[in-house]
């Protein structure tokens, strides 16, 4: 059997905490950044966590 293998673009957008949840980063960060407020600008820096309903999907894909 061949070695399974990550997906990479999974691994380059997840990673997990102590706790075995998931962090992730918000989108709509990269660009178009004038239209949209200061406060909406901050708090899309903070990273989130993956919802429960995603979990098990970025797990596969994660190998995890």
């Amino acid at each position: 059997m061949p070695k399974v293998k990550t997906k990479s673009g999974a691994k380059k957008r997840f990673s997990l905490t102590g706790t075995g949840k998931i962090k992730r980063k918000h989108a709509f960060k990269s660009h178009i950044l004038t239209k949209k407020t200061t406060k909406q600008k901050r708090n899309l820096t903070q990273t989130g966590l993956v919802s429960s309903a995603d979990t098990d999907r970025v797990k596969l894909m994660l190998n995890i």
